[in-house]
C-alpha cells in the first residue's frame, strides 16, 4: 500500500485547559502523560514543526494543506503567539496553508478575534446546546457552567464583520439531552457548520447507553430526530449528514470517522511529539505514541508506521464483519478509536457500529426515495 501524505496537521499549542469537562478523553482518561507535557510550544519548537510540515508539503508536492490550532485550549498560548505562529506557517511553507482553531470559546474576546480573523483564521466553537445541556458536562473547575462564557464568543462570531471567520459549532451528544431542543440551542447562532460528535469510548471502555450488551440504537435514534428536521429545512451544514448523503449519491466522505478514503491527520504535542489521532488515549497509555519527534524525523517517519498503515488502509484494515457490511462504504468502520478493544485490539467493529448502520440505512433509503427513478 503507498502511503498517503498527511495534509490536516493539528498542533497542540497549549497543553493545558481551563475547562474541566467530564467526559475529556485528553484529561479525564488513565493516561495523564499530559501532565508531563510542556505548557506551550516553544519558539525552537514551533519553527522546527513549521519547517518539517514545510518539508512535507515539498516532498509531496501538496498544492494545500490544513493547521488546526489545538489543545488544551489553544488561547491559553496567547494572541501574539498564535498570530506569529500563523505568520511563520504562511512564510516559509510551500503551499496554501488554512488555518483554523478548535477553541471552548471562554477566552475569545472582540481583541482576539480581530487579530485571528484577519489572519484568515477560521475558529470552530465547541457547545453542547443550551445551557443545561452545556453546563452539564462543560463546567470550570470549580463546577461553574460555562454556557454564558461560550454564549458571548458566539455573540461575537454572529457580527457581520466577523461571520468569515466563524467555523461552527461541535456538540457532543448526550442522550440525556433532547436532540431537536439541542439542535434548535445551536440554531439560535446561525453557524455556518454544525459537527456533531458520539462520545468518545471503546469496547473496552464503552461510552455511555453503549456496549456490547446494548440493546437498540440510541445514538442513531436521537441524531435521525435531528436529520428529520435538518433534511426538511436545513438551516445549516451537518456534517455528519452531508458527508452521507454524499456517499449516497455516489462520493466519498471526508471526514474522520466515515468512508474509506485515508487518514490524513497527524498531531504534533506540545513538545513536538509526533502522534496519531489524540482519542486513542482511550486505548491506553502511550497508545498515541509513535516514538518520533518533530527535532528530528521527518513526517515521512510517521507515513511509515504501521499504525498509520493501519488508518490508512481502507477496506483492507478493517475486520471482516465490516468488510461484508453493505453501508461500509459510508461507514469504514467508523472512528479509529471506536474499534479497540483490549483483546483484540483495532480488528473490530465501531463500538457504535448498531448506531451507525441504523443511521446511516435510515438517511440511505431516505435518500433514495427522493431520487428520480432515472437516477437511482
Amino acid at each position: 500500500m503507498t502511503a498517503v501524505p498527511f495534509r490536516q496537521f493539528v498542533l497542540k499549542v497549549h497543553s493545558r485547559c481551563n475547562l474541566a469537562c467530564d467526559y475529556c478523553y485528553v484529561y479525564e482518561t488513565a493516561d495523564q502523560s499530559w501532565r508531563d507535557q510542556p505548557l506551550r510550544m516553544s519558539a525552537v519548537t514551533v519553527d522546527r514543526t513549521v519547517e518539517r510540515i514545510a518539508e512535507h508539503a515539498g516532498t509531496h508536492r501538496l498544492p494545500s494543506l490544513a493547521v488546526i490550532l489545538h489543545g488544551g485550549e489553544p488561547l491559553l498560548a496567547g494572541t501574539d503567539f498564535l498570530t506569529e505562529l500563523v505568520h511563520r506557517l504562511r512564510a516559509v511553507v510551500p503551499a496554501r496553508v488554512d488555518v483554523s482553531m478548535q477553541t471552548n470559546g471562554v477566552l475569545l474576546t472582540e481583541e482576539r478575534l480581530a487579530a485571528l480573523a484577519g489572519l484568515g483564521v477560521r475558529i470552530g466553537v465547541s457547545l453542547d446546546g443550551g445551557a443545561r445541556a452545556t453546563d452539564h458536562h462543560r463546567k470550570f473547575a470549580d463546577g461553574r457552567g460555562s454556557h454564558q462564557h461560550v454564549e458571548r464568543a458566539l455573540r461575537l462570531l454572529e457580527k457581520d464583520r466577523y461571520r468569515g471567520a466563524f467555523g461552527g459549532i461541535l456538540c457532543t451528544v448526550d442522550l440525556d439531552h433532547p436532540p431537536l431542543a439541542t439542535y434548535e440551542a445551536l440554531l439560535a447562532y446561525a453557524p455556518p457548520a454544525v459537527d456533531f460528535l458520539l462520545p468518545h469510548g471503546t469496547w473496552s471502555h464503552p461510552p455511555p447507553a453503549r456496549g456490547a450488551e446494548t440493546a437498540g440504537t440510541p445514538y442513531a435514534d436521537w441524531l435521525l430526530a435531528v436529520f428529520d428536521r435538518w433534511y426538511a429545512k436545513g438551516e445549516t451544514r451537518v456534517r455528519l449528514f452531508s458527508e452521507i448523503v454524499q456517499s449516497v449519491l455516489g462520493g466519498t466522505p471526508a471526514v474522520e470517522g466515515l468512508g474509506l478514503r485515508p487518514s490524513t491527520v497527524v498531531v504534533v504535542d506540545t513538545d513536538g511529539a509526533v502522534k496519531q489521532l489524540d482519542s486513542l488515549t482511550l486505548a491506553g497509555s502511550g497508545a498515541a505514541d509513535l516514538g518520533l519527534n518533530v527535532a528530528d524525523s521527518p513526517f515521512d517517519a510517521a507515513l511509515a508506521h504501521p499504525l498509520t498503515r493501519l488508518r490508512q488502509g481502507g477496506l483492507d484494515s478493517l475486520c471482516e464483519l465490516c468488510r461484508s457490511c453493505p453501508v461500509v462504504r459510508t461507514c469504514g468502520g467508523g472512528l479509529f478509536t471506536h474499534r479497540y478493544d483490549q483483546a483484540t485490539g483495532f480488528a473490530n467493529p465501531s463500538v457504535y457500529c448498531p448506531d451507525l448502520l441504523r443511521m446511516i440505512t435510515v438517511i440511505r433509503d431516505r435518500v433514495r426515495a427522493d431520487l428520480p427513478a432515472a437516477a437511482q
